[in-house]
């Protein structure tokens, strides 16, 4: 049986922009992405509110992707595939990161990935890289991300490089999904079935 883990920040995690609260595993992309596959696969989440690539917040405490995902890929072990989907977060006013400097985060955590050989047999497990969206108008946070707007639009294209430049899978979350007005960040129900779809079929393509 595949097992796929999902690492990412709070809309891996699921949160509703509506209400602040959780999604129905059901609802969040990784439960439709495990509907998708089948029982044939096993899908972990691994989704936490304000988690970032390298990044250690002050304020929000065991934040850092990079400081949780080598543990988290041994306990999970073996795993045949790694999702990220992570930063989001990195934009964030406090972090004052160029877009480049997120891309150099996430190509850490993406070469960390390919680094413990935690796949079926002792294999390092494959790897699919998402970009975020461009973020919509920000309201609820928008104090804490001030310029992220723009910053957000360049993610795609320098994610894209990094999964180029490691042979990773990749998926541009924009081609596919916006994030919500309600927040400017965060995903609604039909945008979460919309990205379950897309990452079970670059799943399955990954595996094949």
């Amino acid at each position: 049986m595949p097992v796929i883990l999902a690492f990412g920040d709070s809309n891996t995690w699921g949160y509703d922009p509506g209400t602040g609260n959780r999604f129905p595993p059901d609802v969040r992309w990784t439960g439709v992405m495990q509907g998708e596959l089948g029982a044939s696969f096993k899908v972990i989440e691994e989704g936490l509110n304000g988690r970032t690539t390298v990044l250690d917040d002050p304020l929000e405490p065991y934040r850092s992707g990079l400081a949780y995902l080598p543990p988290c890929l041994m306990s999970h072990a073996p795993l045949d595939l790694v999702v990220l989907s992570l930063g989001c977060n990195d934009l964030k006013k406090q972090f004052s990161r160029s877009s480049a400097e997120i891309a150099a985060g996430v190509e850490q955590l993406v070469v960390m990935s390919r680094s413990y050989s935690v796949g079926p047999n002792g294999r390092l497990p494959e790897v699919i890289l998402i970009a975020p969206p461009r973020l919509a108008k920000l309201t609820a946070f928008a104090e804490m991300f001030t310029g992220a707007q723009g910053k957000s639009r360049d993610l795609s294209a320098q994610f894209r490089a990094v999964a180029a430049a490691h042979g990773t899978g990749f998926i541009d979350a924009g081609d596919h999904i916006q994030c919500s007005p309600l927040d400017g960040i965060h995903y609604e129900a039909a945008e979460h079935a919309k990205l379950g779809r897309v990452v079970a079929a670059a799943v399955k393509d990954r595996l094949r």
